[in-house]
């Protein structure tokens, strides 16, 4: 971590800057919603089908005059900590300036401005967007000595790992500052957290009440100001790479993610706010049922509800109304909806920090709707008169929430070290009731959900771990989290199953059980609980990430082992022979991929492995060290050719990211790219989930397709776009049967061996699953769903009308493969192998199906 530059004079860009304010102007409200990836609920396409190639930046062309800001957050010395932000270009395309809304372009100067206002504002740079684009987090506070800092970590630490000394410590209970985290702008096009943010830096800078003095004596207030800067320029939701960062926080696949996260793990913070839009009335979680297991809820749910008392009240106390202004009351959705806005999935960044120590944790939904269809459509006067009201809506939930810390620090403190030591001492979850949970009205039988935390996990190492590159990464991610996980240095026995030395332990008698469990628990079916959820409802690592995971319920445990702060080395090359690479994870694909291309000639097994020859023995060690996969000695000569794979991909964003996670080359493809002359001779496969359709095609974009088909290209086809593509393109005799559009989950699969699914793991992700029928000569399943109920965790209703849940799709054919007419090998998916990061385990089997040239 580098130390901050020398601060400099504040240039007259820099103090210009601190006069940015929106213009006012007239009309209606808007509405719209955060989450909007969820079918029903919000109308549109589900995020897991929307076409979204990679977006470019609409800063790259300023990043060339980036210098040499030091990343990363520095846990050494007092505070202030400056830091001179390099400046960039002006971009009079960034999308905030039409909403009189402060472009990216403008953040480092004014940041730099803040920081000479006086000694209470420090700036940090976090890491870099998908897109190349700093990303700041403002700390503001009371001026800290180096020994004053040094002293807070002491405490921070304390609280983490010795919470029940913690909870008897005078010095903390006298002294520890509460961490306030706000985050804003993590959807692009969610603009105006970040304004509020500026104003509210600037206020905490300048005022001298004793109001403001006592807040920043016992409180650091780090706030992230934008966490999306690529979508915040460009006007989009995701980030550069596509990816929606809220449904980021579990797998956390992108950097802006796993800045945040690193923000969590470091700042602890108590309380925390996420500042959204557009919801008329302004939304202010805590949120309907379910809720998720894992949390401490009782202590979750008395400070989050108390706290969105006090931003309803600030937020109306601003004299908006719907005659008026457009703008509804604020809504809070544990009190005034009956369900779908849930707390379930640890994917939403509020949700994710209750895992780390959050007992106030709030989504805030602005009311007034800028982007869209309203950004294009509204006069510039009207869409600046909406962003000031979000503006003046987020600013006053922010202030309302600075006073209920400032005003309960004590009680924040003490419910924080609280959540710790009941998992540190292993005690079960209290059951919220309105005695338990004094102060929160209506709490019924339908808002408790708590889990039973197991003893332990265990992820076996040697012959017990049928991946030993995917149990690293799950280690390695685990501890990212701030999860305590141990190696054992010698065998040992646990619950009568014996593992070798160099197994990874979680002893689930620790601090941050929770985030630990949400990782590897299997989770649970909660299709009777509610009638929909708003997003994902099922998720598992320990599942879906190709590690095996062995939980051990209850006993003791007696090993001996020492915590690690990384998964050890894995990767490995035999040392004579040909070399054999089992293609079972990404890094694998990756690997051989990276052969390919460097001409080596590779050949598949009939079960899907790849076969490097001993002349690349080289090669391949760099790969195992750098990928961490193990190449084993074989005879096997192989099936098949392989062969440098670029595919014509028309796909949604998070597939293209995981081919080219796979080491892929990918051209992307559509109707329109098709239909304007798309260069077939440059791909070599083909895969189809939504953006293409064969009926749609002109006569001789159709007899670009057929012939590049005819040249037997292997061709994948997912979902109910690639459904739809197969029987048009009349490719493979199969009826695709599509259970509840709603359902998602982790789902038990029973694989065929053979080179698409052989030696996968028995379990898969579904979101609106699909299963065939009617399958033709020479149409094989691969994969079929688990018999009974195949629902592992997850949402899974049958329809109205009885149809389409789980029972249904039981033993029902999951995957399928076969040569079309022209001879091209063709499989088709009604699972998502590639759904967000989630089913990492499950990469392998689209990467088998690219490759699969058959002989």
């Amino acid at each position: 971590m580098g130390m901050p530059r020398p601060v400099l004079l504040a240039t007259a860009t820099a103090t210009a800057a601190l006069m940015l304010s929106p213009l006012p102007a007239t009309a209606a409200p808007g509405t719209d919603g955060d989450r909007s990836s969820h079918p029903v609920r919000d109308g549109g396409t589900t995020d897991s089908r929307v076409a979204s190639p990679a977006l470019p930046s609409a800063g790259a062309a300023a990043l060339s005059s980036v210098g040499t800001t030091s990343l990363g957050l520095r846990k050494d010395g007092g505070y202030p900590r400056r830091t001179v932000l390099d400046t960039l270009p002006e971009n009079p395309a960034d999308k905030a300036i039409k909403l009189g809304l402060a472009p990216y372009h403008s953040l480092a100067p004014r940041l730099n401005a803040l920081q000479e206002l006086g000694n209470r504002v420090s700036v940090e740079v976090t890491g870099r967007s998908a897109g190349g684009h700093d990303l700041y987090l403002v700390t503001v506070t009371a001026p800290e000595s180096a020994k004053e800092a040094a002293e807070q970590e002491r405490m921070r630490e304390r609280i983490e790992n010795s919470p029940a000394s913690a909870a008897k410590d005078r010095r903390i209970k006298e002294s520890y500052k509460t961490p306030v985290f706000i985050n804003n702008n993590i959807h692009g096009n969610e603009w105006e957290g970040t304004d509020a943010a500026l104003k509210l830096i600037e206020e905490l800078a300048k005022a001298r009440d004793s109001r403001t003095k006592k807040l920043l004596a016992t409180s650091r207030i780090h706030l992230n100001v934008t966490a999306n800067p690529d979508g915040r320029i460009a006007g989009t939701r995701a980030n550069g790479n596509g990816i929606d960062l809220n449904r980021d926080f579990i797998t956390a696949s992108q950097p802006e993610a796993r800045a945040i996260r690193q923000i969590a793990v470091d700042k602890q913070p108590a309380v925390m706010l996420d500042l959204h839009g557009y919801v008329n009335g302004t939304l202010i979680e805590p949120t309907t049922p379910p809720h998720g297991e894992n949390y401490e809820y009782d202590l979750f749910l008395k400070n989050s509800y108390a706290n969105a008392l006090g931003m309803e009240e600030a937020v109306n106390d601003l004299g908006y109304t719907a005659e008026k202004d457009g703008v509804q009351p604020p809504v809070i959705p544990f009190r005034d909806q009956e369900e779908g806005w849930d707390d379930w999935p640890p994917i939403f960044t509020p949700q994710y920090m209750a895992f780390q120590g959050a007992v106030a944790s709030h989504t805030i939904e602005i009311p007034m709707r800028v982007n869209n269809n309203d950004y294009n459509n509204l006069p510039v006067e009207e869409l600046r008169r909406r962003s000031k009201i979000n503006t003046d809506v987020a600013g006053a939930a922010m202030r309302s929430t600075l006073d209920f810390a400032r005003e309960n620090r004590e009680t924040l403190i003490a419910d924080q070290i609280e959540t710790f030591r009941r998992g540190v001492a292993g005690e079960k979850q209290r059951v919220i009731s309105e005695e338990t949970v004094p102060g929160v009205p209506g709490i019924g039988p339908e808002d408790i959900y708590t889990t039973d935390f197991p003893r332990a996990y265990v992820i076996p190492a040697g012959d017990g771990q049928r991946s030993a590159s995917a149990a690293a990464r799950l280690v390695d991610h685990l501890i990212a989290n701030d999860v305590l996980v141990e190696q054992a240095r010698k065998s040992f026995k646990v619950a009568g199953r014996s593992y070798p030395a160099g197994s990874y332990v979680v002893d689930m008698e620790q601090a941050k059980r929770g985030i630990a469990n949400v990782i590897l628990d299997e989770g649970r079916d909660i299709s009777a609980d509610v009638s929909s959820m708003y997003d994902i409802s099922g998720w598992s690592l320990g599942l879906l990430w190709g590690a095996n995971v062995t939980k051990v319920q209850r006993g003791g445990l007696d090993f001996s082992g020492r915590t690690v702060n990384a998964a050890s080395p894995v990767g490995s090359v035999a040392r004579s022979g040909d070399l054999k690479l089992r293609l079972d994870d990404p890094k694998e694909f990756a690997a051989v991929n990276s052969l390919l291309a460097q001409g080596v000639k590779v050949r598949r097994t009939a079960d899907g492995a790849a076969i490097v020859p001993s002349s690349a023995r080289k090669k391949a060690e760099i790969l195992a060290d750098r990928y961490g996969v193990v190449f084993t000695a074989t005879k096997d000569k192989g099936v098949a050719a392989l062969r440098r794979t670029t595919v014509a991909a028309a796909v949604n964003s998070g597939e293209l990211f995981a081919l080219r996670e796979m080491g892929f080359e990918v051209l992307p493809v559509s109707t329109a790219t098709a239909n304007a002359g798309f260069d077939w001779s440059k791909a070599d496969a083909l895969y189809v989930s939504t953006g293409l359709s064969h009926a749609a095609l002109n006569e001789t974009a159709r007899a670009a397709l057929g012939e590049f088909l005819a040249g037997g290209a292997p061709v994948v086809a997912l979902g109910s776009g690639g459904a739809a593509f197969n029987a048009e393109a009349a490719l493979l005799t199969a009826t695709a049967v599509r259970g509840n559009g709603n359902a998602n989950g982790v789902v038990r699969v029973v694989n065929t061996p053979g080179p698409v699914t052989g030696g996968t793991q028995p379990h898969s992700f579904v979101y609106s699953p699909i299963w065939f029928t009617g399958l033709g000569s020479g149409v094989r399943t691969e994969q079929s769903y688990g018999g009974g109920n195949p629902l592992v965790s997850g949402h899974w209703r049958a329809d109205e009308e009885g149809a389409g849940g789980p029972q249904a799709a039981a033993g029902q054919a999951a995957i399928v493969s076969g040569r079309s007419a022209a001879g091209a090998p063709v499989t088709l998916f009604g699972t998502e192998p590639l759904f967000r990061d989630h089913p990492k385990g499950s990469f392998a089997q689209v990467g088998r199906a690219l490759l699969n040239r058959l002989p």
